[in-house]
């Protein structure tokens, strides 16, 4: 269960105590679901009962206790405390993990992607900048990954903006004053970039910074050493897909057996570096879609490449557990691991592509 699925159970549980009489008040459009702070209890936490509160005419914490008895008979919940003035602390039942690797597996590159902005049109303008014409096609890309219509509209185009993806859907000036998108503009000129760096590196250079922040391109994109971020998250990618050839070469494969064993996803204190390990990453792939949703509705594509090298430092750390090592022979542990290892680069991937950034095999 990831936190987009999550959220939508919380929000049908208040639909549900609303349609039964247990609460009063409008249903809201969304709810907050977010990671359990440290030291805090349970996977998940959220404050929708903080806020229904005054609506349903209720303590905080009575409207938590309806909540909590709902959630607790969803079979993908194992369980629900409340504390403080009423936030809910949600802990997943153990098989929601293996699920989870699964639909990263089942969906592929789509995974995260979603139609709740279906319903939704967006016409952006943007200056006659390369960080802007990027940052235009980016949001574009993460928008429609949400179901979202999206025209883009620049007064003129540079024929350099065409290698680097970001070609926008209009010229010239619009009749009607349009939202625009505005990130600080970079002092280098697109064609001295693609000459530099070439268009994936260019890319990254120019989303990586927040809209509001300098991007500052240098000659450390092309580094290649765990330093240079973009080289991070390409290089686990490509660890991932190694990962599975060198499975293949000793005889065995992600399959069936990867759900019979949940070795690679125990948590707890007795839990070993290995599966500590395999939380971290888990936890990586469930904030994904949750990752994308937020990138497309803040037009923030930063939010997305600094999500990827979360999940490429989690994947990083667990690389060294998925392969049998000395006289081991591949079990059912093995196979886990390496769906986990699999599932990580298909993120990766996804997440690269919507940024427009290649994902190669082997670095």
């Amino acid at each position: 269960m990831t936190p987009a699925d999550l959220s939508r159970t919380v929000l049908g549980a208040v639909r549900r105590a609303v349609e039964e009489g247990a609460l009063r008040g409008p249903v809201p459009e969304r709810v907050k679901v977010e990671r359990s702070r440290p030291g805090g209890s349970g996977d998940y936490a959220t404050n929708a009962a903080l806020r229904l509160a005054r609506e349903a005419g209720m303590p905080a914490r009575e409207v938590a206790e309806v909540l909590s008895g709902a959630l607790a008979r969803h079979p993908g919940i194992a369980g629900v405390e409340i504390s403080g003035p009423g936030f809910l602390n949600i802990t997943l039942a153990a098989d929601t993990r293996h699920a989870l690797v699964r639909e990263v597996l089942s969906r592929g590159i789509r995974y995260g992607r979603g139609s709740g902005m279906a319903d939704q049109i967006h016409h952006y303008h943007h200056r006659p900048d390369v960080r802007a014409a990027v940052t235009a096609d980016a949001v574009r890309r993460l928008l429609r990954a949400q179901g979202a219509l999206v025209r883009i509209s620049c007064d003129r185009a540079e024929p350099a903006w065409a290698p680097l993806g970001a070609t926008p859907d209009a010229l010239g000036t619009p009749p009607v004053a349009l939202p625009e998108l505005r990130p600080v503009p970079v002092d280098v000129s697109a064609d001295e970039l693609l000459r530099r760096f070439g268009p994936d590196a260019t890319r990254w250079a120019l989303l990586r910074p927040a809209g509001h922040d300098r991007a500052r391109p240098d000659d450390g994109l092309l580094v290649q050493n765990e330093g240079n971020p973009l080289f991070r998250v390409r290089y686990a990618h490509a660890r991932s897909r190694a990962l599975l050839r060198n499975a293949a070469d000793l005889g065995f494969t992600t399959g069936p057996a990867a759900d019979e064993e949940g070795a690679a996803y125990e948590e707890g204190a007795d839990a070993r570096p290995a599966d500590a390990a395999a939380s971290a990453l888990l936890t990586a792939l469930g904030d994904h879609p949750t990752a994308l949703e937020s990138a497309a509705r803040l037009r923030a594509p930063d939010r997305v490449a600094r999500h990827l090298e979360a999940t490429a430092d989690a994947l990083l750390g667990f690389q060294h557990t998925v392969l049998p090592t000395g006289d081991e022979k591949p079990s059912a542990t093995h196979r886990s691991r390496l769906a986990l290892a699999e599932a990580a680069g298909t993120v990766l991937a996804g997440g690269l592509a919507l940024l427009g950034i290649s994902a190669p095999e082997h670095l």
